[in-house]
Formats: C-alpha cells, structure tokens, sequence
C-alpha cells in the first residue's frame, strides 16, 4: 500500500484519530461554565478548521519524506507508524511548528522519535545503556544500505552526530536554514557542524584509502 494512502486514507490510520479526536476535544466545553460570547467561539471554532485543513496539508505534502526518513534508519515495518507518531506530535504542538520551515522541524522530531524507539529496543535495563558507544554495525540500518564496504567503514568511523549531519545533509538534502532547523541550531552552527563532519569523513576515508 502507498504509504501516504496508508496514512491518508486507512479510517484507522493514526493521523486520522488525531484529527478527529483534536476535532472532538475542540468542540468539548465545561457546561458548569458560562457559555462564551458568540464572537469568541466563532473566533474558537475558525482557529480550529484552520488548524484541522493546516495538519491535513503537512500530512499530505510530507508524509513520503517522513516514511522514507525511518524506512532508511530502521525496519520498512515500523516506518508508518514512526511516521505517524511524528504527526500526532506536530498536531499537538501544532503552535510551535515553523510555518516557514515544517519539513526540517519534522526532521528533527523524527530523531528524538528514533532514538526513543531504538532504546525501546536495547535489551538492557536502562541505567546499563550507555550515553555515548559504538552500535553493533550488522544492526544499523543506516550503514547496511550503503552497499560501499569502503564509504560504510568509513562512516563507521565518525561520530553519530557527524554520521547523523551527513545523511540529514546526502539522504534529506538539508542544507543551510533547513539543516539548522533540523538539528536545533543556529545557521552558521549548522554550517559549522556540516563541514566539520565532511572533514572528518574525508579523513577518514583517506586513512582508509591508504592501506
């Protein structure tokens, strides 16, 4: 199944219970409470459509980036729900999404998403899993599709941060603005990070190249 028909279409498809139950919790009031002035609920009733037609588009335009974002960095049989749990997190904080730039800001909650779904699956109790360690390579998704048995040691060798840049950067096509928004900095710190993890996959992949 087309994996936007998936999330568009399917009646049980999560974004969908999102926008209902986001339709239905709008239109709840305490009735112990006095009603309010007609203006405002119209004014209530307005913001609510606009935000409603607002996730449809984002799900619409995105949500293919969004399943082939998770579908490259782990099982293709988790992508779609990964997915829509990124949607169900931009609806409920649809008033911090950048307007400007709503596909980076996805991005950037489908790794926070990512790295809290890969915990799930470390089999050790939580205060043994490391901060910072190296991840068994058979099992990361993000190497094994990379068929170059040079290009994927020598990404190996980098850190997971310079790792994470560089396929925002190659498999996402950020850059600039969209590549700042993504990983929550400033520009110049964006382009900063960008060319300091080029660097040092250049050198690693020379150090490789010279045996």
């Amino acid at each position: 199944m087309n994996p936007v028909e998936h999330l568009q279409d399917s009646p049980t498809s999560r974004h969908k219970q999102v926008v209902t139950t986001a339709s239905t919790d709008a239109a709840d009031f305490d009735t112990t409470k006095e009603p309010p002035m007609p203006e405002a609920a119209d004014a209530a009733s307005d913001r609510r459509d606009d935000d409603l037609a607002w996730f449809t588009i984002v799900v619409r335009e995105h949500s293919t980036a969004l399943v082939r974002y998770f579908a490259r960095r782990g099982p293709r049989q988790d992508a779609e729900d990964l997915a829509a749990d990124v949607f169900a997190t931009a609806w409920r904080r649809r008033v911090d999404v950048p307007r400007e730039a709503v596909l980076p800001w996805l991005y950037r909650t489908a790794g926070f998403t990512l790295a809290n779904h890969r915990r799930k699956l470390v089999d050790l109790p939580v205060d043994e899993v490391p901060e910072q360690g190296e991840r068994r390579v058979a099992e990361d998704p993000e190497l094994s599709a990379l068929f170059d048995d040079e290009l994927r040691g020598a990404l190996m060798s980098v850190g997971e941060r310079d790792r994470r840049i560089l396929l925002l950067h190659a498999w996402e096509g950020l850059d600039g603005e969209a590549l700042a928004e993504a990983l929550g900095i400033s520009r110049s710190g964006a382009d900063a990070a960008l060319s300091r993890a080029r660097k040092r996959l250049r050198e690693a992949w020379g150090e490789r190249m010279s045996f």
